[in-house]
């Protein structure tokens, strides 16, 4: 599915809500774009295209997909890289299964997922299945470090337009619990490989009868790169979850798992199968076997153990028993009983967290009711963010959006740094016995003493990755001055690691005194501080950080974090340009199915277009691109001063209308400047047509709203079907094409 050997701009196919928007948006961009001599290719690296890219042996010459993931991948290592990312899939097991069953009822012959593979193809289609769960696309495409604030537009209609934000009162129940012993966080070992160590190691399962398995082969690690390794005790895991669950019924709260089962594809969905075991634990004590006869897996969610255990009354009753025993639920979707618990990429911490913190530390139960909530995070290594935030709320009263300053992010993420790399080097034990990283020269690293269903993993950052990010730190903060942290705790070993890169670069910079170093908990409340005070700070974090305070303080500044500003500079020189967060996407989906109306606000995309066409101005010094850029970025303005974002409800203006306006509102801007003449000449009687039909268009998009919408498919939509949904105005397209 590649579209032009070289087009000068890459524009990710994706999924869900972001994907359906394309299909009105990317017109419009391809449209202007080619007055600038800019062509505008796609390569698709949605869930379903990336599954059909997998098995072309089992597919027809029609159907097959080239593997567009691989081919950006090699892309970004250019200097000539202009990729503008939509947010995709990290897909669960669920969704996965989910998406194969849609493929395969379309008539593409993929083999099932295998639970359990048994035999050689079985085990085949699962490695190859198991490549797609989780953070597959961004550890690919981020071969550049993260550079992430609030556009200066965005910010400013939110202080003046302040989104809702719910009351803070001291006598506030909400809390976050996490593990005080057996974590990650505490069996953290971490050291910076030397020359001597370099070259490729293996991570190894030795028994307790000394029988040695090699759980990894020829893991590559360089001189300079810090590598780490730990596990999480399932024992100690088990107990502090059947604590939260008795203590969460003690404070009358409501209880909630706050996980990232998505990117952390192997750790985090065993600690939520640990969680459904341990709500549901009477159970499993009466009926294991049953349940394990039925297939029952605990990590696929509460849902899908119901489903399997639907015929069986007795087990059906114990469950509703057991139920009414324990405190309420925290509800992802009360009017439909899904719980918290019911499916292990619905609660996303990077979302669902910040959700409850603008809420006023409130959760929804099964009856839709409002209440204090326990925020379950087991591990501490990242928790201390959200705690220290609820702290503060508690003890300073919600955040005065109106005069809030911000806090942007550079955040260290290329070629896979740190946990969201970690995903071919985690494991769980098979038995008691030791798991021990040993290096190409003979010589053990790390070793773990681990008990049966402990949860190890490693991972590692790269020294170029590392001395870059510091270099993108010194950047921002000389360009803004503002107040710079590095999210640095020196008694975690791995980040004491990087805090010895970090100094000494700082103090060969002269630059020592600009920066803090602080533990995640201190910094958090240094930064609360700042911004309350309305005054700006830069949060120089880890890669899992990055992404949870790009959700976290945009949430709470914005109201959203769709608008960020996300660029990725690429480390060979190219650009990444990434339009926001795809957390709400499912839901979007879901109301445009049932009431055609897509509330996906494509600010983020908006943002991300004006920054690829100004670098595209200056890295192919084509002038007329730099023109687009800066169009677009007046339309942006225009949206936000004019409030043309779309509606929640149905009936009201959604997605398509947003696109209209910026359209109009960019070729007003191209018509009005006087910096290329021949811009303004072809622009203006756009301008004009699009004004002119103002009223038709508005009313044909308006007319869409309200019937369900047929799009061929969640995962894999109709091309033709979403085109004709995403589209209806007939003006509008004669003018566009």
């Amino acid at each position: 599915m590649t579209e032009n050997s070289n087009p000068d701009i890459l524009y990710t196919i994706v999924d869900e809500a972001p994907e359906l928007a394309s299909a009105s948006f990317l017109p419009i961009i391809r449209k202007f774009a080619a007055a600038a001599d800019v062509s505008v290719g796609t390569k698709d690296i949605s869930l379903a295209g990336r599954i059909l890219s997998a098995f072309p042996e089992n597919l027809s010459p029609e159907q097959r997909q080239t593997d567009d993931l691989a081919e950006l991948g090699e892309l970004v290592k250019t200097p000539d890289a202009n990729v503008i990312k939509l947010p995709n899939i990290s897909a669960s097991v669920p969704q996965l299964v989910a998406a194969i069953e849609e493929l395969q009822a379309q008539g593409y012959d993929i083999p099932s997922y295998p639970e359990e593979p048994t035999t050689d193809a079985e085990k085949d289609a699962r490695a190859r299945y198991d490549g797609l769960k989780g953070s597959a696309v961004n550890p690919v495409l981020r071969e550049g470090n993260s550079d992430r604030r609030a556009a200066r537009a965005v910010k400013n209609y939110a202080q003046n337009n302040p989104h809702s934000m719910g009351a803070w009162t001291g006598d506030s129940k909400t809390k976050v619990s996490s593990m005080a012993e057996g974590d990650f966080y505490a069996n953290e070992k971490a050291a910076t490989i030397t020359a001597a160590q370099a070259g490729d190691a293996k991570i190894e399962f030795v028994g307790t009868d000394g029988a040695v398995t090699v759980l990894k082969d020829g893991w590559s690690l360089e001189a300079g790169t810090v590598a780490d390794a730990t596990f999480m005790s399932a024992a100690a895991l088990s107990s502090f979850l059947a604590e939260a669950i008795a203590d969460t019924k003690a404070d009358g709260t409501m209880f909630s798992l706050h996980l990232k089962a998505t990117m952390m594809k192997v750790s985090d969905p065993i600690i939520f199968g640990h969680a459904v075991k341990a709500w549901l634990a009477p159970v499993f004590d009466k009926f294991g076997a049953e349940l394990e006869a039925l297939g029952v897996n605990t990590n696929s969610g509460m849902g899908d153990l119901l489903d399997r255990v639907a015929g069986n009354a007795d087990i059906m009753a114990a469950i509703e028993a057991v139920t009414a025993e324990r405190p309420a639920m925290y509800m992802v979707d009360s009017d439909k009983g899904i719980t918290n618990l019911h499916v292990p990429s619905d609660v996303i911490i990077d979302a669902s967290m910040p959700a409850v913190i603008r809420a006023g530390g409130k959760g929804w139960d099964a009856a839709g009711n409002k209440g204090d909530t326990n925020c379950v995070i087991p591990d501490r290594c990242y928790a201390t963010i959200y705690d220290e935030t609820i702290n503060f709320f508690k003890a300073n009263g919600a955040l005065d959006v109106t005069t809030a300053g911000s806090v942007a992010n550079v955040g260290l993420m290329a070629q896979k740094a740190e946990e969201y790399g970690s995903h071919p080097t985690t494991f769980e034990a098979p038995a008691a016995g030791t798991i021990r990283v040993v290096l190409a020269n003979g010589e053990t690293l790390h070793a773990h003493s681990v008990e049966a269903g402990d949860i190890w993993r490693a991972c590692t950052a790269k020294q170029a990755p590392i001395e870059n990010w510091i270099e993108l730190a010194l950047d921002r903060q000389r360009l803004t001055g503002s107040e710079a942290i590095f999210w640095l705790d020196e008694n975690r070993a791995h980040d004491a690691e990087l805090i010895k890169y970090v100094k000494p670069a700082l103090e060969a910079a002269g630059k020592a005194d600009l920066f803090q170093i602080m533990a995640p908990r201190e910094a958090t409340a240094q930064s609360l501080k700042t911004i309350t005070a309305g005054k700006d700070s830069i949060a120089i974090t880890g890669n899992v950080l990055r992404d949870y305070l790009t959700d976290l303080f945009p949430i709470l500044e914005l109201g959203t974090s769709a608008k960020m500003l996300s660029i990725v500079k690429l480390m060979q020189g190219g650009g990444l340009f990434e339009t926001g967060a795809g957390g709400s996407a499912p839901k979007h989906v879901q109301q445009l199915v049932e009431q055609n109306h897509l509330r996906w606000d494509s600010m983020g995309e908006f943002c991300a277009l004006g920054e690829s066409l100004k670098f595209l101005a200056d890295s192919k010094d084509n002038a007329k691109a730099g023109v687009l850029g800066a169009a677009a970025e007046v339309a942006t303005q225009g949206i936000l001063d004019n409030n043309k974002s779309p509606s929640r409800k149905v009936g009201e203006p959604d997605n398509r209308d947003s696109h209209y306006w910026f359209a109009r509102y960019w070729a007003e801007a191209l018509a009005a400047q006087g910096d290329d003449a021949d811009l303004a000449a072809e622009f203006a009687p756009i301008a004009k047509a699009l004004a002119d039909g103002e009223e038709a268009i508005l009313a044909e998009l308006a007319t869409a709203q309200g019937p369900a919408a047929d799009i061929g498919g969640y995962f894999h939509p109709s091309a033709e079907l979403k085109a004709k949904v995403m589209r209806p105005s007939g003006t509008l397209n004669a003018i566009i094409g």
